[in-house]
């Protein structure tokens, strides 16, 4: 059957992982010819870091590439009961995302203003809420733990902010080359490795195979983007592509750990038991630290939060006197420093667990500020 585990098909996610990674990188580079020909080019904003215009709709060939991919998967028999009529998740999934793409299409050629784009954002993740994909339970450890059980109205609330919220957040870091697919490829591959931890110890449940085909297809279509969007790029993802990454990490770390009774598991094994919630936070620590900083910052001068500047964390890093490639590097390490150390306290010891991610926070330090002659 492939796997390396019981219920664990590694083989076929791993078919699925390298299915959204060449259709992807294919699929871009017939939609950057599209788009040329068309002369939708994106055009040059006071806040953009490159000076040239480029095509943008680099969200439309990631969506091909999942979709392609989350086809296979659906025909595999090893992953089709993570489809209907077995659980609607992947359903749902699939009908938000077009939602986005529909949204992110319409904004990438005609400028949607800040309102509309959020009206789309709520509706992608209403629609994946109602379908069922959706907090169910709770678990808040307070005391020996309190689990909540979520009712069809607190459960909407909770997974519509949370994917909006990350929506956002992916989409505020989408101002340099290769910076947005590379957050969502390392997020995404710390997603997959809970998912798959949970495919182990549960046997293979049909509960966790969603979120493993999710994290599977959101690899692979940022992996296969990557090669044009890494500095200096030749196409965008435009906010199709930043908008869609932040509903699949949404989704994915929902179906994950938003129907897990955390009260079945003992204080040790809190950490965990929320891995896959906890690995999502980690990964996006970083963009949603600079989405807070830019919204307060906004608020402050009493400007709108969606005001544009040149403040993100990235141009600030240009201006320390790195490179474009050389902002994007550190800010990957800087991710998979934050996502790989929630990984490192679910599978070793707590003291090995923090050396480990002492070391690696000394070298995100020094990957930082040291010289820029010096990166590699």
């Amino acid at each position: 059957m492939g796997t390396a585990g019981v219920g664990v098909p590694l083989r076929e996610l791993g078919v699925v992982l390298l299915t959204a990674l060449v259709f992807t990188y294919l699929t871009t580079g017939i939609v950057r010819s599209l788009v040329i020909r068309s002369g939708h080019l994106s055009e040059i904003r006071e806040r953009d870091v490159h000076t040239v215009r480029k095509p943008q709709l680099g969200g439309l060939a990631m969506f091909t590439g999942f979709l392609i991919a989350v086809y296979l998967a659906q025909q595999l028999p090893a992953l089709t009961r993570g489809f209907r009529p077995i659980t609607p998740e992947m359903d749902a999934i699939l009908v938000a995302s077009a939602i986005i793409v529909f949204v992110g299409v319409i904004d990438d050629l005609y400028e949607l203003d800040a309102l509309s784009k959020l009206v789309g954002q709520v509706a992608a993740a209403l629609a994946m809420s109602l379908m069922g994909l959706r907090w169910s339970i709770l678990y808040l450890p307070i005391g020996d733990g309190t689990t909540l059980i979520l009712d069809g109205a607190q459960s909407t609330i909770l997974t519509t902010v949370f994917a909006v919220a990350l929506m956002n957040a992916i989409n505020f870091i989408d101002g340099i080359d290769g910076l947005a697919s590379g957050v969502g490829m390392i997020s995404g591959l710390a997603t997959l490795a809970f998912a798959l931890s949970i495919l182990h110890d549960q046997g293979g449940a049909v509960a966790a195979s969603p979120p493993a085909i999710i994290a599977a297809g959101l690899v692979g279509m940022c992996a296969g983007f990557l090669p044009h969007n890494f500095a200096p790029s030749r196409i965008f993802m435009g906010d199709t592509g930043a908008m869609f990454i932040g509903l699949l990490l949404a989704a994915a770390s929902t179906s994950a750990s938003g129907k897990i009774n955390m009260s079945l598991y003992g204080t040790a094994d809190f950490i965990a038991a929320m891995s896959p919630i906890f690995v999502v936070l980690a990964s996006v620590f970083i963009p949603m630290l600079d989405l807070i900083m830019a919204v307060t910052r906004r608020l402050a001068r009493g400007q709108s939060p969606f005001t544009a500047d040149r403040k993100h964390l990235h141009h600030r890093l240009l201006r320390m006197g790195h490179s474009q490639k050389q902002v994007v590097l550190v800010l990957y390490t800087w991710v998979g420093v934050v996502a790989f150390g929630a990984v490192g306290f679910t599978i070793f010891p707590p003291s090995w667990a923090l050396i480990m991610l002492a070391v690696a926070i000394a070298f995100a330090v020094w990957y930082t500020v040291r010289p820029a002659g010096l990166h590699f």
